[in-house]
């Protein structure tokens, strides 16, 4: 967690992931509605990973709204959450 991913020479596999945006605060199962619609949120993906790829690095990504199988081999475990709305 000291180094970037540059730093290592690492790649970054950017997926599309709704559910990080899930509501638990009533009812027994999370709400998406918060989620940006795909008219706006193609674009917004789009543009992110533009900017991932000036960086120089590899950068892979998955298909927007597809149901994908990801496999990985975290070296945590480790959960960061950005949240603009805390600013913390």
């Amino acid at each position: 967690m000291n180094h970037s991913v540059k730093d290592i020479n690492g790649e970054i596999l950017c997926i599309s992931q709704f559910t990080l945006i899930s509501d638990y605060k009533k009812g027994n199962r999370p709400s998406y509605s918060k989620a940006a619609k795909p008219d706006t949120a193609i674009p917004l993906f789009e543009y992110f990973k533009d900017e991932l790829k000036k960086s120089g690095l590899n950068i892979q990504s998955g298909t927007f709204g597809a149901d994908m199988k990801v496999s990985l081999i975290n070296d945590g475990p480790v959960t960061l959450v950005f949240d603009s709305k805390t600013k913390q």
